[in-house]
């Protein structure tokens, strides 16, 4: 079994990630987030008006608009993100029988795997976007000092 976001969940992030690297140093364009981040261009304002819509994100047009957080990094969760752009983590969709998954026909795997599920949407709550990207920045950081020893 793999836990994978999918693209449009893999771009959220990307682009949450970089927009907290520069939370507080005013809005980014699509082209800017897209090109450091490696997302289609294209595709980003669909990923974004998601974030824009519940709140998150603040969006404005024209030549001085862009992109921002509309909370700090720190207020901001994974769950969060990765529920906006993907849905809800919790599955309806029972794991032998198939179909709908309720208590009242509940399989020999639905309570291992609800806690499971319960599990993994603790540990997204729990991650915040701020340690995301100090996490990211200390790759980065060590990535550089890596590139500087071979050089």
């Amino acid at each position: 079994m793999q836990i994978a976001l999918g693209r449009r969940g893999d771009y959220a992030v990307r682009a949450m990630l970089y927009l907290a690297r520069v939370h507080g140093d005013g809005r980014r364009k699509a082209r800017e987030i897209a090109e450091a981040m490696d997302i289609p261009e294209r595709f980003l304002p669909q990923i974004l008006a998601p974030f824009v819509r519940s709140g998150t994100l603040i969006a404005v047009a024209g030549p001085d608009g862009g992109y921002q957080l509309a909370r700090p990094p720190a207020e901001v969760t994974l769950l969060e993100i990765v529920e906006t752009a993907e849905g809800e983590t919790k599955s309806d969709h029972c794991t032998l029988r198939g179909g709908p998954c309720d208590w009242r026909n509940a399989c020999a795997m639905h309570e291992p795997w609800a806690r499971a599920q319960t599990a993994l949407a603790e540990e997204l709550r729990a991650t915040i976007l701020a340690d995301i990207a100090r996490a990211d920045e200390a790759v980065r950081q060590r990535d550089a000092n890596a590139a500087r020893t071979a050089a």
